[in-house]
């Protein structure tokens, strides 16, 4: 997944300046990309200038510097087009970036890629929850360090499985909840398990 996606999908929606841009990303960003420095958002618009894929203005401020308000061009709206509806391959990362800023970006731009996408996601993390939920979880010692306490460990162990079970058991509902939604609530027998992942 690459910073410039990121960055072309909120210019999609309007011009930002780069500190507007920074603040995004600060806030509601945050549960989209992973934190970024604000020399590494400005150095990323220099090169999608100097692509063609964005361009800039600048917005005098009485008062206060003025600002480059950046505009994305007809190549960047194709270079992002190209990247929603190119090819996603699901992460073994439950809520991987990827699919997240993929999502965000392709929802509103393009539904039908949108709804493949939650279909593919879907599809993949139902299979990982039909090959991994009920595998044998058994801890084999052999030699373990002094002082191991081999029945806490397993207590710890079978904690931390119940943890990513029920991050797995939101995340598939979460999908299946939106795919119900951006399918216009119709009967759409892959937006529904067959049984409750447990």
């Amino acid at each position: 997944m690459k910073f410039e996606y990121v960055l072309l999908g909120l210019l999609a929606r309007r011009p930002y300046s780069g500190y507007d841009l920074r603040k995004w990303l600060e806030t509601e960003g945050q549960f989209v990309w992973a934190k970024a420095h604000h020399s590494q958002i400005y150095r990323k618009l220099a090169q999608l200038e100097a692509e063609g894929w964005v361009r800039h203005e600048i917005d005098a401020r009485e008062g206060r510097p003025d600002a480059k308000v950046y505009r994305l061009t007809e190549s960047g709206h194709d270079a992002l087009m190209d990247w929603v509806r190119g090819p996603y391959e699901p992460s073994t990362r439950l809520q991987d970036i990827d699919f997240t800023a993929r999502f965000s970006v392709s929802a509103p731009l393009d539904k039908d890629t949108a709804i493949s996408l939650l279909r593919t996601e879907l599809d993949y993390r139902r299979a990982q929850i039909a090959k991994n939920r009920h595998r044998d979880r058994t801890l084999h010692y052999e030699d373990p360090l002094p002082g191991l306490d081999q029945e806490l460990d397993r207590e710890v162990q079978e904690s931390l499985h119940l943890l990513g079970a029920r991050a797995m058991d939101t995340w598939v509902d979460w999908l299946e909840q939106t795919l119900h939604r951006l399918t216009g609530n119709r009967n759409d027998d892959r937006t529904t398990s067959e049984e409750p992942a447990r």
